[in-house]
C-alpha cells in the first residue's frame, strides 16, 4: 500500500483541522485547567465531534458506524495532537470501540457500539496496577460467583476513568500474577456496587483514575471474549490505543516544530533574527527529519491494523517508541529554542513538553516497546 493518505482520509485531515483550530484549541485546554474542570473535557465539543462522525470511525455500520478504519481515527488523533485537544476519543472511540467490534458478543455490540458512535457512552481501559505499565501483571481476581464472577482488586493510571460509563477491566481467572494464560476481561459498569474512582489531574492537564474493586460482582455476560483468554485480545485493545498515541504525538511534535520555527522567523537578538544563525538552522532541520520518519511509521502502523490487525504488534511497538523519542525531542527542542520563555504559563509550548510527556509514557513508553520489539524479533 502506497505511503500516502488517500482522497478520503485527505478531506478528513482538512476537516479535523480546521475544526480542531476554531473549536478546540489549546485555549480550550488552558480554560479547562484553570477553571478546573470536572470532567476535563468540553462536553458540548464531544457531541460536535460525534455529530461528524469521529466517534463511529471504527465501529462497523450495522452497528451505526461509519467504519473508515484505523488511518482515519490516526488521523483525527493527529489533528488532536496539534491543538492538545482533551476528549474520551483515544479511550472511547479508539480503544472502546477496538474492544466491542472485534472481540464483543452480539448482544455487548448491541448494547455499546451505537451509544458509542453517537457520542452517548464513554469507555475506559482498567488495565496497569503498578507504576509502570505492564499489562500481563494482572494481581486483581475474578471468581467464580453464581452465573458470573466477583471482581476484587485495583488498577491505577486509568485514562478517562473517572468518566467512563463502562470499564473494561483485566482481572485473574488462573495462574499466576505475571502469566500471560489466566488473564479475562470484563465490561463493568462505573455505577456497579464496590467501585470505588478516584480521580487524579495529570501533568498534561488530563485526568486519569485510580480504580478500585471491592467484591464488584457482575454476571457472565460481563465476560469480552473468552475466559482464560483475555490476554491477546487486551493487547490487540492496547495496540489501538498505542497506535492513536503515536499518532497523537505525532501531531504535537509537529506543532511543536511550526511553532517554533514561527518563533526563530520573528525573534531577535543583537539585532538579527535569530532564525538567520546556522546552529539553530541546523538543530531545526534535524527535528524536521526525525518528524518525517516518525510519520512515515506511523502511517506504515495504522495501515498495517486495517489491512492485518493480528499482526500489526511489531509495527505498533515500533512506532509508539520511535515517535514518543521524537515527540518528545520535539517538545524539548522547542524549549531551548523558545529559551526561557518557553517555560512560561503565557506561551502554549509549554503545554506540548507535558502532554508529551504522559502520552510517551502511557500504554508503554519508548523503552517498554524497544524491549518489545526486541523480543518479537527474537533478538
Amino acid at each position: 500500500m502506497a505511503m500516502v493518505l488517500s482522497e478520503e482520509a485527505g478531506m478528513l485531515k482538512d476537516a479535523a483541522k480546521g475544526f480542531l483550530a476554531d473549536s478546540a484549541p489549546v485555549s480550550q485546554l488552558r480554560r479547562l485547567r484553570d477553571e478546573e474542570s470536572a470532567d476535563g473535557f468540553d462536553r458540548s465539543t464531544w457531541k460536535d465531534m460525534a455529530e461528524m462522525g469521529w466517534t463511529s470511525v471504527l465501529v462497523p455500520e450495522e452497528h451505526g458506524g461509519v467504519a473508515m478504519g484505523h488511518v482515519a481515527a490516526g488521523v483525527i488523533a493527529e489533528e488532536m495532537g496539534r491543538t492538545l485537544t482533551a476528549s474520551p476519543y483515544l479511550s472511547t472511540a479508539i480503544m472502546g470501540a477496538t474492544a466491542l467490534s472485534r472481540f464483543g458478543s452480539d448482544a455487548q455490540k448491541g448494547e455499546w457500539l451505537p451509544r458509542i458512535a453517537a457520542g452517548d457512552a464513554i469507555t475506559a481501559v482498567a488495565v496497569d496496577e503498578g507504576r509502570k505499565h505492564n499489562p500481563v501483571n494482572v494481581t486483581t481476581q475474578a471468581e467464580r460467583s453464581g452465573n458470573g464472577f466477583k471482581l476484587t482488586g485495583a488498577k491505577s493510571f486509568v485514562a478517562e476513568g473517572h468518566i467512563a460509563d463502562m470499564l473494561i477491566v483485566s482481572a485473574r481467572t488462573a495462574g499466576g500474577d505475571a502469566e500471560e494464560e489466566g488473564i479475562s476481561l470484563f465490561l463493568v459498569p462505573q455505577d456497579a456496587a464496590g467501585v470505588k474512582i478516584q480521580r487524579t489531574s495529570m501533568v498534561d492537564s488530563r485526568n486519569s483514575a485510580r480504580i478500585e474493586l471491592d467484591g464488584v460482582e457482575v454476571d457472565a455476560d460481563a465476560l469480552l471474549g473468552e475466559v482464560d483468554a483475555g490476554y491477546k485480545p487486551l493487547e490487540s485493545i492496547l495496540d489501538s490505543g498505542r497506535a492513536g498515541l503515536a499518532a497523537e504525538m505525532s501531531g504535537s511534535a509537529q506543532e511543536c516544530l511550526h511553532q517554533t520555527v514561527e518563533y526563530l522567523k520573528e525573534r531577535k537578538q543583537f539585532g538579527e533574527i535569530i532564525g538567520t544563525y546556522q546552529g539553530l538552522q541546523h538543530r531545526a532541520a534535524h527535528l524536521y527529519s526525525e518528524i518525517e520518519l516518525g510519520k512515515s511509521i506511523v502511517l506504515k502502523t495504522l495501515q498495517t491494523l486495517d489491512m492485518a490487525p493480528d499482526h500489526a504488534a511489531m509495527m505498533v511497538s515500533a512506532a509508539k517508541s520511535k515517535m514518543g523519542q521524537v515527540a518528545q525531542l520535539a517538545a524539548q527542542e522547542s524549549i531551548q529554542m523558545h529559551g526561557g520563555i518557553g517555560m512560561t504559563d503565557e506561551y502554549d509550548i509549554g503545554f506540548f513538553i507535558k502532554r508529551v510527556r504522559v502520552a510517551e509514557a502511557l500504554f508503554g513508553d519508548a523503552n517498554y516497546h524497544t524491549d518489545k520489539f526486541a523480543r518479537m524479533r527474537n533478538y
